[in-house]
Formats: C-alpha cells, sequence, structure tokens
C-alpha cells in the first residue's frame, strides 16, 4: 500500500494509562515499518470529561519515551484548547487542525449532508423520554437502544432551528461484515445496532461520526486499537458506507491483562508514562517491554532485546497475537536491568544522576557527574531501576555511623581475633604505595591465608568498617572510590570500636 498513513488518537480525559501507551507503540511501529507518515491527532469531544493539562502530560511523556510524530497539532492549535506551554513541539501539518473541537464546522456538514441523503435523521427526543425507553427495555428484557421514533416522523416534523440530534439510519435487516487483520472476519447483525447520535444537541460529534470523518479527510490508511472498540466498528463501516468512501484497514490489538488475567487497571499497572519514568525506568527498555505486550517477531524467536530500528524492521500486525497479552513487572525490571548493563558509562551516569540527588536529598551539583562516573562500574550490574541506585551510593556521599562493635566481629570470630585481624588490615594498606584495586587486592588476600581466615570472614569486617553495610558495592573499587583518608579515617574509627569491647 503506498502513502501509508497511521494515526494515534488519544482522548484527554486523564492520564495516558499503559494500554494506551502501547498502542502508541503499536502504531509508530507499524508506520515506521511500512515507510509511512505518523500522525497526531488529539479527539476532545467528550468535553466534560476533560482534565486540564491532560494534553501536555501526554505528548511530554510520549516525547520522553521517543515516539516522534510525522503531524500533529501546532502550538498555535494547542494554545487555543488551553495546553500552551513553553516545551510544546511545533508538530502541524497539511491536514490540520488536528484537534477535533477545532473541526466543528466540518463534522456538522458531514452529518448534515447524511440527513440530506437520508442516511441519518433529525431527533427532538427528550432525556427523559429516552430514560423512560431504557427502563422498559431493561424491564422487558430487550436489548437497549434508541426506539427509532423519530425515524418515522416525516420530514420537517423535527424543527432543524430547536435543539435536537442528529443519528445514524442502521439498515434494519441484514447484517455488517468486515476483516479485521488480527481477529479475522467478524460480522454483527444490524437489528443489535444502535441508531446512534452522530451529532449531539451542542454541535460536537460523537466519538463515532468524528473519528470517521477525521481518519477519511487525513487520509488514514491503517485504524489500530484495543479490543474494545471492536463493538463500535459496525457503526463506523455504516458510515464509510453511507459517505461512499474507501474503509482503511482495521487492527484491534488484545487487551493488557494482569497476571490474573483481568483487564489491567491502574492499581497494578503504573497510570502513566510518568510514573514509569518517576520508578526508574529506561524509556528504551519501556518502549521495548511494551512492543512485546501481545507480539513476537516470530514463532521460535528467542531474541527479546531489540533496538527501537530493530523493532520497526520485524513489526507486523500479522504477528500480534489475538489472546491478551499480561503485564509483568518482574519482565520489565529484567529487562530494564538488561538495557542498564549495555548502556555506555557516561550516559548511564548522566541517567543516574537525578534519581540519586532526589534519593539522597543533594542537589545533582553536590554530587557531581564525574564521581557518578567512577561509581557506575560498581553498581551497574545490581541495578534493576534507576531508583536502586541511591540506595548502594548513599556510602559515598554521606557520613555514615560507625558500625557498633558487634556488627564488626567476623563469622566465627570472637572480639579479639576480630580486633587483632583488622589492625592487620590497617598495617598493610598503610603501606600500599597507590590507591588503586590492583595494588591493594594482592596484599590483602595474602594477609588473608597468613591469618587463617576465608576471604569473607576478614573481607567481612573491612566492609563492615568501611560502609557500615553487610551488602554494598564490591569492595575494593568502594574503597578507591573513598579515598585513601577517608577510608584509614573509618578503618580507625571501627578499631576503636572493637577496642572498647575487647
Amino acid at each position: 500500500m503506498s502513502n501509508v498513513r497511521v494515526r494515534f488518537a488519544p482522548s484527554p480525559t486523564g492520564e495516558l494509562h499503559i494500554g494506551g501507551v502501547r498502542t502508541v507503540v503499536f502504531d509508530y511501529l507499524l508506520a515506521r515499518h511500512l515507510g509511512g507518515q505518523f500522525i497526531l491527532r488529539i479527539e476532545d469531544t467528550d468535553q466534560k470529561r476533560l482534565v486540564p493539562g491532560s494534553v501536555r502530560m501526554a505528548l511530554e511523556g510520549l516525547k520522553w519515551l521517543g515516539i516522534e510524530f510525522d503531524e500533529g497539532p501546532s502550538r498555535q492549535e494547542l494554545a487555543a484548547i488551553g495546553e500552551d506551554w513553553a516545551n510544546a513541539p511545533e508538530i502541524g501539518g497539511p491536514y490540520g487542525p488536528y484537534i477535533q473541537s477545532l473541526r466543528r464546522d466540518i463534522y456538522k456538514q458531514a452529518a448534515e449532508e447524511l440527513v440530506a441523503q437520508g442516511a441519518a435523521y433529525r431527533c427532538d427526543c427528550s432525556l427523559e423520554r429516552l430514560e423512560a425507553v431504557r427502563q422498559q427495555q431493561m424491564a422487558s428484557k430487550q436489548p437497549l437502544g434508541y426506539d427509532r421514533l423519530c425515524r418515522n416522523k416525516k420530514p420537517g416534523q423535527v424543527d432543524p432551528n430547536k435543539p435536537h440530534v442528529i443519528r445514524l439510519a442502521v439498515p434494519l435487516e441484514g447484517a455488517t461484515a468486515f476483516h479485521d487483520v488480527i481477529k479475522g472476519d467478524i460480522t454483527f447483525e444490524n437489528r443489535l445496532i444502535d441508531d446512534q447520535v452522530l451529532l449531539k444537541s451542542d454541535g460536537l460529534p460523537t466519538y463515532h461520526l468524528a473519528v470517521v470523518v477525521d481518519d477519511h479527510t487525513m487520509q488514514i490508511t491503517h485504524v489500530t486499537r484495543g479490543d474494545d472498540w471492536i463493538s463500535s466498528a459496525p457503526k463506523h463501516i455504516l458510515l464509510y458506507q453511507a459517505f461512499g468512501w474507501p474503509m482503511p484497514v482495521f487492527a484491534h490489538v488484545p487487551n493488557v491483562l494482569e497476571p490474573g488475567g483481568k483487564k489491567l487497571s491502574k492499581r497494578h499497572g503504573a497510570a502513566s508514562i510518568a510514573e514509569f519514568r518517576q520508578e526508574g525506568f529506561l524509556p528504551e527498555a519501556l518502549f521495548n517491554f511494551l512492543a512485546f505486550l501481545g507480539w513476537a517477531p516470530g514463532e521460535g524467536e528467542e531474541q527479546e532485546i531489540f533496538t527501537r530500528q530493530e523493532l520497526a524492521r520485524r513489526f507486523s500486525l500479522e504477528h500480534v497475537n489475538k489472546a491478551g497479552a499480561v503485564f509483568s513487572y518482574d519482565k520489565l525490571d529484567w529487562m530494564n536491568g538488561e538495557y542498564i548493563r549495555m548502556m555506555p558509562q557516561d550516559e548511564l551516569a548522566r541517567r543516574v544522576l537525578p534519581y540519586l540527588a532526589a534519593g539522597l536529598g543533594m542537589t545533582e551539583e553536590e554530587i557531581g557527574l564525574d564521581k557518578v562516573e567512577q561509581i557506575i562500574p560498581l553498581i551497574r550490574e545490581r541495578l534493576k531501576r534507576l531508583t536502586d541506585a541511591p540506595g548502594w551510593c548513599d556510602v559515598f556521599f554521606k557520613e555514615m555511623p560507625i558500625p557498633p562493635a558487634s556488627a564488626l566481629i567476623g563469622k566465627k570470630m570472637d572480639a579479639a581475633s576480630s580486633l587483632a585481624a583488622l589492625r592487620r588490615v590497617i598495617a598493610t594498606l598503610d603501606n600500599v604505595p597507590e590507591w588503586t584495586e590492583h595494588v591493594m587486592e594482592p596484599p590483602m588476600r595474602a594477609l588473608t591465608e597468613e591469618l587463617g581466615l576465608k576471604t569473607g570472614q576478614l573481607f567481612g569486617i573491612v566492609r563492615i568498617a568501611v560502609t557500615g553495610k553487610e551488602v554494598a558495592p564490591p569492595l575494593f573499587g568502594t574503597m578507591v572510590v573513598l579515598g585513601r583518608d577517608k577510608v584509614m579515617q573509618r578503618l580507625r574509627a571501627a578499631e576503636e570500636q572493637l577496642a572498647s569491647e575487647v
């Protein structure tokens, strides 16, 4: 297919949930795989549920995730709906405006066209009447939907100058069928499809009219969306047929599920991209993880770590699973750890720095990027998330309390033998000519053998004395970063603590 155009069209009614983020990843990969254009459209016709600032949050989150759009709202359009901020990307494009509330006249004209050709009709039923019909249908256990009272009224019987809605005249017989790239052939009986409202009494369109008009006028060729929208598909197809427009390719992707099999809730999965960022996930890892939520590169393929470019080359809708995909934090943690270990040292230090500052209650300037670069080789293998870093790094930036004597006693040793061993350590380290790992470690290991101890016994005493922790980054690397003066100061303080107990 030439001139492929794929769109992502969020509704600004709150934070972009991770299921929606997974859909935008699929959309992005599909557009890049097919060499097409990726379009952002804001669907804000549900004015009652709009959340101020949600467009800005969504765009900032997607930018952090590395999602780039070829077309979308301009800064001027965003400002027109009150979403004006300094960091707004300047996108724009030839099919704007890309915000539905700014396209009101386009939808009204389309709805009136359908009325003129008899494919839609005006309805002035009151809300009270519609509720009464609904209650009656529930009581008699009939399918819920409009009873088509106004459909049978004569032309002009509903005053076009008074408040009313415009409804689609759904065929009363037959069926509406379509092919879904993921789900296959799907058929709906027309008698079960409601005469949906297309244009509301306030002049704004419903989702059904707006999405079809926009997808056609913006020349969208592929519509990828969640399973939840399958029931709406026949309504959209009937609109395409009524207008005489060619239909796009439809693909309904599976829902994202909790480990128990239920649809993913905000309680289980982070509600927004911003939360994943705050929790210390890398955008590269999150993107890779989301690409595998319901998609796989091929049968028998075991590789799971892909660059964005590799994913785009391999992605296809035909390899999207029909069943729901389980969101696993364990899997995301594993993948994030893999990306952490692959990242260049200087880049990882830059990414870790703000998390260290936040976790340690210091400024980035107080911590210093150069020092973080020294520490990265010591903690890289221990990190699953960037938020893990402060727990491993406090020893490098905080004054650690002197451990109690009981903590300084080695395994299967008493206070006296531990003190004697610690004094030998101090003497040994005092005499090393260079404060480097390869100079310090050999004499320390030789001392272990001389004292008849296991390395865990002797190094355990030193680790507690130097860091105050039983579990810490590699001992000799930690000592190098701390520096000779700081290490010797802590060792002598530990010596005094032990001596007071002997």
